[in-house]
């Protein structure tokens, strides 16, 4: 019987353990997560454990539900200590699950902490990360994880006041900002034309018509960039249909979306791919990285929506994510030489195999790897997940292309998770090797992939 969560943890071989070595210590660049700039440039300091494990994360809330806990005490009024003791006490009945894991190496590798966490030790474990909190501000989180850059994810709105303080001050771990366009995008869904106008508030440039939407998407665009953005984001719910529209067609869609007129699926959909198309322009004009995540089923609870909104532990992975649409869109940019960087997502892990294929499609000097899935997402950031993400991607395009492991988080000691995935990541390298399907005269080779995915390949694909 192994011991839990020893140094050996997740690694199943000797030569598990040698990679696993020799990626550990590696420096982290989180590509895609949803921390706070200001939190980070005012060096945040938390009021307890409480405070930075159930203060906004949805996974952990979702959890609690399922085990029956009230809500009083996940985003109800229950006082800190209330809320961490009725979490102690359901994580014993967390067999499997990864934050059960992901709650352990936090405690271990920033808190220094090694008690197994129950309702019996919940009163000694909530004080003794208490006492270790009061010394750890936001700053000094990111640089014990070892993280080299963040990206977070930003509105076009925004005006992106606490990147820019950290860039002119030159914090050692870079905060970076990407370009996250979702509700220019949407314009199925309400809320658009009040998006708009505050778009146009924030821009301070009038926009009335589709053709002012793009002049000041692409104008926010490039304030990003001179405030250090190297990639965008579009969080889709489905890959939209492939229909050409016209700019003249768009424009009659915008019209009627800003006129709160209803709108057929064609028309959104239309509508959405001429704008994500000008976008995806743009963004390859300007060489930088398009990340695509779709394949959510976003609030299906419409009785908990209306009453705790969105984000709080409610949504799905989709069944239909429409992942087929990618290859005329990747198509139409492609025969214009418009396609840029691109990471795509789907929370479907059923789309594993057709997105290797697809991105495997659009491949071609001078990068390696300049279209590929990214990293097991949400749903998925678990170790059959991320097992199953592996192994399609290996069979189908190879290892050494792939750049690896984001937190896709709010959380600032989520950073233990690149630890998980590292353990993962060399503990699938090995098994090879065991299991006689790669050489162990080659180990070196394997060593080089293991950096490669741990740090190499993201820093290089960023350009960071």
């Amino acid at each position: 019987m192994k011991k839990f969560m020893d140094e050996k943890f997740l690694l199943n071989s000797p030569t598990a353990e040698r990679l696993y070595d020799a990626i550990a210590d590696m420096p982290i660049v989180d590509y895609h997560c949803h921390l706070d700039a200001s939190e980070i440039y005012n060096d945040k300091h938390f009021s307890s454990i409480t405070e930075v494990w159930l203060g906004g994360d949805h996974y952990k809330w979702r959890a609690m539900r399922n085990m029956g806990v009230e809500e009083r005490l996940i985003t109800g009024d229950g006082d800190d200590y209330e809320k961490f003791v009725a979490w102690a006490t359901i994580m014993p009945y967390m067999a499997g699950h990864p934050l059960y894991h992901f709650s352990h190496l936090e405690l271990r590798k920033y808190l220094g902490i090694d008690t197994p966490l129950n309702e019996r030790t919940a009163r000694a474990v909530y004080e003794e990360a208490n006492a270790a909190l009061k010394e750890l501000g936001a700053r000094k989180i990111l640089e014990k994880a070892g993280v080299e850059a963040v990206v977070t994810t930003n509105d076009p709105a925004e005006n992106l006041a606490y990147h820019a303080r950290l860039m002119k001050e030159n914090f050692r771990v870079k905060v970076l900002p990407a370009f996250r366009p979702d509700k220019a995008v949407n314009v199925e869904k309400a809320g658009f034309s009040e998006y708009v106008s505050s778009l146009s508030k924030a821009a301070g440039a009038e926009i009335k018509t589709f053709a002012d939407l793009k002049r000041v998407l692409r104008e926010r665009l490039q304030f990003f960039i001179a405030n250090g953005c190297k990639a965008t984001d579009h969080g889709l719910d489905y890959m939209p249909s492939f229909v050409p529209f016209s700019d003249a067609e768009a424009e009659e869609v915008f019209r009627k979306a800003m006129s709160a007129m209803p709108l057929t699926a064609r028309e959104a959909d239309g509508y959405k791919t001429n704008l994500l198309l000008f976008l995806a322009t743009e963004y390859a004009d300007r060489d930088i990285v398009m990340e695509i995540h779709f394949g959510c089923k976003r609030n299906p609870n419409s009785a908990m929506f209306a009453k705790l909104g969105a984000d709080t532990g409610f949504d799905c992975i989709a069944g239909n994510t429409n992942a087929d649409a990618l290859y005329p869109f990747f198509d139409a940019l492609e025969r214009t030489d418009s396609l840029p960087r691109t990471l795509v997502f789907s929370l479907n892990p059923n789309d594993n195999d057709e997105l290797v294929t697809v991105c495997g499609a659009f491949n071609k000097a001078p990068y390696k790897g300049k279209v590929q899935q990214g990293s097991a997402w949400w749903f998925n950031d678990n170790k059959p997940g991320m097992e199953r993400q592996l192994t399609a991607y290996a069979a189908g395009i190879p290892i050494d292309t792939f750049i690896g492991m984001l937190t896709d988080s709010r959380s600032l000691l989520s950073y233990a998770r690149h630890d998980y995935f590292r353990r993962i990541f060399a503990d699938f390298l090995g098994s090879l090797v065991e299991n006689g399907e790669y050489p162990e005269s080659d180990i070196e080779y394997l060593e080089k992939i293991a950096k490669d995915v741990a740090y190499n390949n993201v820093k290089a694909y960023f350009g960071i």
